[in-house]
Order: structure tokens, then sequence, then C-alpha cells
């Protein structure tokens, strides 16, 4: 069996966040482009509304708004720490680091999943503590009055008071409108670009408006329906969970990539159909010489896919031969399916059995003993053999 490595580098694929950012038109320095353009007011526009939304929220008292603003918030930090950790993942591999940077984004986008979590938590735990003020205010008076719960944040301790304040709802629906201008105008640079990427950021902007749209509803409904105040810290609860579970979708993901979990069956398919299309210039000759790929296999490593194949050649090919089998499928793996950096090949004979992987680790039972490492007898040579008594091993 010969098994040959070579390395290719690629541009980066698109970010495995939860809301599947790519960094490509952050990064970029060209700023007439249309694409950077507005991906870079996007960026803008959610600092300015994490900074609004968070004081408005407090100053008009609205629980549902203030997570609002924090959801705003942690993509902006998202976005932030993407861009921090993207030009380290995309260095080229050394020998310290014989796989690449990859896994630096992945620690990032773990510390983002953390802040999301934590984030979520905390103003869920803010909500709920709101609603127990509300629903039941003797007993959260009483239990205040003890340190076991804080006093409301509003700027009123009666029950009427504990209300948001209907100017919260201009600023709810100032986002609902800006974020549908984003996700329209970016939607509509995506079609004219047939850009994924600009697609996917364009529906993040959407979902944005409709998180906007519940809290719009909650404060609304709090000031004109009859002792529906309660109803502000349930949208603030809505929100944290949505939080939550895109902070666990986060943690999750990153856990498995640091893990080294394979790639998913639409990037194997997509490594796999251009492999096969390299071959079939190779296999222009008889059956018995055509060359089989055998196994597709992978890790993800922050932007960057690892690839594995697995070819079966005849046992009479030459190692020149199977370099340029090599270099084909390379070449053509890597211009078809973005986000490939590395393409490791190995070469089978086409009369061993079939493909597994599994077979390159050592198999030790559980119990055995190891052979003990060979040690080199002359790092103690200075001992005197004269005495007749065996030497000690250092």
């Amino acid at each position: 069996m010969t098994t040959t490595t070579l390395s290719q580098i690629r541009g980066h694929a698109s970010h495995d966040h939860h809301h599947h950012h790519d960094n490509t038109y952050l990064l970029s320095s060209n700023k007439k482009d249309a694409g950077v353009r507005i991906t870079r007011i996007g960026l803008y526009v959610n600092l300015g509304m994490a900074v609004s939304k968070g004081f408005g929220g407090y100053v008009f008292n609205s629980q549902a708004l203030i997570a609002d603003a924090i959801h705003s918030l942690t993509d902006l930090v998202s976005d932030i720490m993407t861009l921090a950790t993207v030009s380290w993942s995309l260095k080229p591999p050394s020998e310290r680091f014989p796989s690449g940077y990859g896994k630096v984004e992945s620690l990032g986008s773990l510390g983002v999943s953390g802040i999301l979590l934590g984030g979520g938590f905390m103003m869920g735990w803010a909500a709920l503590i709101a609603l127990a003020q509300q629903v039941f205010p003797e007993a959260a008076e009483i239990a205040a009055h003890y340190g076991l719960l804080p006093h409301s944040h509003g700027h009123h301790h009666d029950v009427d008071g504990l209300g948001p304040n209907i100017n919260a709802a201009w600023l709810a629906g100032g986002s609902i409108l800006i974020k549908e201008w984003l996700y329209r105008a970016t939607l509509k640079v995506a079609n004219e670009r047939k850009s994924s990427v600009l697609a996917s950021n364009a529906y993040h902007h959407r979902v944005d408006s409709l998180t906007a749209f519940v809290a719009l509803l909650m404060i609304f409904g709090s000031n004109v329906l009859n002792n529906a105040s309660w109803l502000d810290p349930v949208g603030g609860l809505v929100i944290s969970l949505m939080v939550v579970q895109a902070g666990w979708g986060n943690t999750k993901a990153a856990l498995y990539e640091l893990a080294d979990v394979g790639i998913e069956d639409e990037m194997r398919d997509n490594v796999r159909n251009a492999a096969d299309k390299a071959l079939d210039s190779i296999n222009a000759g008889s059956a018995a010489e055509a060359v089989e790929l055998r196994s597709v296999q992978g890790i993800k490593s922050g932007q960057n896919y690892l690839m594995d194949l697995e070819l079966a050649v005849p046992g009479s090919w030459s190692v020149e031969q199977t370099r340029k089998t090599e270099d084909a499928v390379r070449e053509r793996v890597g211009a078809k399916v973005r986000g490939v950096k590395r393409v490791r090949v190995r070469f089978v004979s086409k009369s061993s059995g079939q493909s597994d992987y599994l077979d390159e680790f050592i198999n030790i039972k559980p119990g055995a003993a190891l052979e003990p490492e060979e040690h080199d007898h002359e790092h103690n040579h200075g001992h005197s053999h004269g005495s007749g008594e065996p030497r000690k091993r250092q």
C-alpha cells in the first residue's frame, strides 16, 4: 500500500455559525462593492441597535426590549470575534500545527456560544423575576426583603409601574423597519450575485425583525390591555429562550468540530462528485485499469475542510502514476468544492477488500501489556563493567 500526502490551500468556506455567517464580505478591502457595503452596514446597524435598545429598555422598563438588545449584542460580538479569529485560522500549516490553525476559529465559536448561553440565561432569569413581581407582588416583595430576589429595576415599585413605558414601542417598531429594509436590500444584492452567503445574511436580518416584532407586541399589549403588564416579561422570556437555543446550537456545533466529528453528507457528496469527474478522464482505458474511489472522509477545522480519500488502483502501478492521479483529483476537488484546504489521498491495491478507515488505527486490547520501549544502551556506557554486577537501569 502506498500513501501519498499533499496539501492544497483554498479560500475559506461559510462559517458554521448558528446563523451561517460568512465573513467574506466583512474581510474584503473593496469598500465600493455592493456586497461589502451592505454587509458592513448590517454590522454597524447591529452595534447601533444593541446600544439603543439596551438603553431604551432600561429607561422605559421593558424586559422584552432589553432581551432583544442582548440578541443584537450577541450577533455583534459573534461577528467581531469571528473577524478576530478568521485571519488566524486561515494561516498556512506550520510544523507545530501541521493541520493548520482552523481550530482557533472553533475555539472562538465556542466563546461566542458561551456569551449567547450566558446572556440568554441572564435575560431569562431577569424576565422570570419581573414576571414573579407582577403575578405574585406580595410574595416577591417578601422575597426581596430577605434578599432572595432583587427589587424591581423599574422606576416605580407599585404594580402598575412594573409594566413597560409605551415609548419603548417606538424603538421596537424602528428596529423592525430597519431590519426589514436590510433584509430586502441584502436579498436584492444576493439575487444579483447569486450569492448564498448574502442570502443567508438577509434571512438572518428577517429573523431579527421577527424578534423585534415579538417585543413590539408584548410592549403594546402590556400598555393597551387591562392588567396585562405581565406580557412584557413574557416577551423577554420568549426572546431569551430563542437566544439560549441559538447558543446551544452553536455550542454543540463547536464541540463537535473540536472533537473532529465527520463532515456532513452534502460536503462528502460534493467532494465525491468532483473526484469522480477527475477520474473519468483517467479511466479512459480498460476496466481492469480503472481507478475506484472507495471512500471519502473528512473533518471541518474552522472554515477549512481537511479531506481524506481512498483510491483503489492496479497493483502494478508505479509511484509516478499514483502521483499524477492524486494531482488530478486534488486539482479538481480544490477548484470545484469550496472550502477544501487539504486533500490527502490513500492508495490501495484493487485486489484488497472494501475500504475501512478504522483499520489504520492500532488495535490494542484493554489490559494488554505494551512492549517496553527500546533504549539506547550506550547512554550509560560510562559505568564500570568490571565489577561483575548487573548495571542498574537509569
